[in-house]
């Protein structure tokens, strides 16, 4: 097994070195071993670890679904079938709620970017958005 340092690890998994502190802060990241001389040595497996993470964040999840996951894929011998069943659903369900959000927030802003050029520039109390956002319709 390969071991490496913390700016070795940063390199290899494109993040910092503050990021691949606080992954072993939060738990995320096994504590390393030590060198003699008190360097953190990270393995193959912490590297492969952080990819998983930078992955999975891009796809949206949080770090505290991601500590979960990784502690299902770090076991062997044990697969909580009904867990990520229901982990999943409730992910779904967030999706869903967060693309409701997103298509209201385009909505609100297509509304600005829909008036014509005759009406422009707009006033700070004839802008949609500014109107919409301060009168809580949204």
């Amino acid at each position: 097994m390969n071991y490496y340092t913390i700016s070795e690890v940063a390199k290899r998994t494109n993040v910092n070195i503050a990021t691949v502190r606080y992954y072993e802060k939060r738990g995320l990241v096994d504590n390393p071993t030590r060198s003699e001389s008190g360097y953190r040595m990270f393995s193959d497996e912490a590297i492969e670890t952080i990819k998983l993470i930078k992955h999975a964040q891009s796809l949206g999840f949080t770090l505290e679904e991601i500590k979960k996951i990784l502690a299902i894929y770090k076991t062997e011998s044990y697969f909580p079938t009904n867990e990520m069943y229901n982990f999943s659903l409730e992910k779904i369900r967030e999706i869903e709620e967060k693309i409701t959000q997103l298509n209201k927030l385009k909505a609100l802003l297509q509304t600005a970017v829909n008036y014509p050029d005759s009406e422009l520039p707009l006033t700070k109390g004839s802008c949609p958005i500014i109107k919409i956002l301060s009168e809580g319709e949204m």
